[in-house]
């Protein structure tokens, strides 16, 4: 019963969207913010994988309407938690009682996800920890909810995406959901990222604890923090000391150690007492192959040089395009726009100007969809690089991208 009422609420959802979309696809005016304020009054309650797409979706910070980016973003850090008598339950299947491992659990979350939330717990011993709780049942409701998704992605013709593109963009998002509910995995993640990564004085990663952790609770050493977003406003030598060492980790999760941390929201970032970036969660980590980093090396490039048929071809390699006629006057605003970042000498993320005009290209990005596709091979690691993006802005990072990037373009011509 539960479920059928689950599945109508996410199809009046769905439909909702829909109407939107068609609406402003035949040149009509959409309520954003009303539809962005139900989405997520009916998500925060639903949770689950639904809720995770919406989370993602926020992300696309450049592609959205605004006014929806900013209520789906409400999802990252308002979502209401799942009362403690279903949290306990799972403790409970994992540890028999927890009161014998347990002097305390706080039986309100700190955090609150789409997936599952986390509670702060004491040992006998006095040690604080972290339980991440998986929510009951979230095995049964990701298939349903990813019925209905693929459902929803049948929207995606009235943006002229083939169908094939959208049967492959939904596989590549299934995929990744899956993954993110085997909690053992995570656990084995998050030692492998702290042995890589020890050499890297500016970042903290939270120690894992197998012998507390199964496939639905991932129990880790607390390392407190002040979430990346509580920053914005914060001590400057602090918020460029944590984009620094943000920039540095994701350059060598990708070029040397070929894998990324590919759920990039803010609220999965802090910063510690001593100013070190911490990360909380690598439930999502993706393989990156030689192939789309060179594409897309190769795409910056062609950006960098304002070689509008350059950036063609490397779109193409990507998988993201498709029909006739390369849109070239859209690929030249789109390399003006970025250009100014990657000019020699410290460029400020802070700068307005340069998100305006990515902004100012969205419209023309989805009326270009005939001649456009979104590249499903990629469609992770893209959503992380532009999450990034928009973690730096948010830190207000000042930093040489020239320099960062200059040898990158060289390995990618060789």
């Amino acid at each position: 019963m539960r479920e059928r009422g689950r599945t109508r609420r996410l199809l009046g959802l769905g439909a909702r969207t829909g109407g939107a979309v068609i609406r402003t696809r035949l040149g009509g005016q959409a309520d954003w913010r009303a539809l962005g304020e139900a989405l997520f009054e009916g998500l925060s309650e639903l949770k689950g994988p639904a809720m995770k797409l919406a989370q993602i979706m926020a992300q696309w910070d450049d592609l959205l309407p605004p006014d929806l980016v900013d209520e789906l973003a409400r999802l990252q850090r308002q979502a209401e938690p799942m009362p403690w008598e279903g949290i306990r339950r799972t403790l409970v299947e994992q540890y028999g009682d927890p009161d014998t491992l347990f002097r305390e659990i706080e039986q309100r979350p700190f955090a609150s996800a789409s997936m599952g939330q986390v509670h702060r717990a004491v040992t006998h011993d006095g040690e604080t920890l972290v339980l991440k709780v998986q929510y009951p049942g979230l095995p049964e409701i990701l298939e349903g909810d990813l019925a209905q998704v693929r459902r929803m992605m049948r929207l995606g013709r009235w943006l002229k995406v083939p169908q094939a593109r959208l049967d492959a963009l939904f596989e590549e998002l299934a995929a990744g959901l899956r993954n993110e509910l085997d909690y053992q995995a995570e656990a084995r993640a998050l030692a492998r990222y702290r042995e890589r990564y020890a050499h890297l004085d500016g970042l903290v990663i939270p120690e894992p604890l197998p012998e507390l952790s199964g496939p639905r609770v991932l129990a880790m050493r607390h390392v407190a923090g002040t979430p990346l977003r509580e920053l914005e406003a914060g001590d400057d030598a602090t918020r460029q000391r944590i984009a620094t060492t943000l920039a540095d980790w994701v350059t060598e999760e990708l070029f040397t150690h070929r894998e990324l941390h590919a759920d990039p929201h803010a609220g999965n970032f802090a910063a510690d007492e001593q100013g070190r970036l911490v990360i909380y969660d690598l439930g999502a980590v993706i393989p990156v192959s030689d192939a789309h980093l060179k594409a897309m090396m190769a795409l910056l490039d062609a950006a960098l040089a304002n070689d509008p048929m350059a950036m063609d071809d490397a779109l193409r390699q990507l998988g993201g395009r498709q029909g006739q006629g390369a849109p070239l006057a859209l690929y030249r605003e789109a390399a003006e726009a970025v250009a100014p970042l990657f000019e020699p000498g410290e460029q400020d993320f802070a700068d307005v100007r340069m998100h305006r005009q990515l902004r100012d290209l969205s419209p023309k990005v989805w009326a270009a969809m005939d001649r456009l596709q979104p590249p499903a091979d990629i469609l992770l690691l893209s959503r992380t690089l532009n999450g990034h993006y928009w973690n730096l802005v948010r830190l207000g990072a000042r930093l040489d991208m020239d320099a960062r990037t200059r040898p990158l373009l060289e390995w990618a011509r060789g």
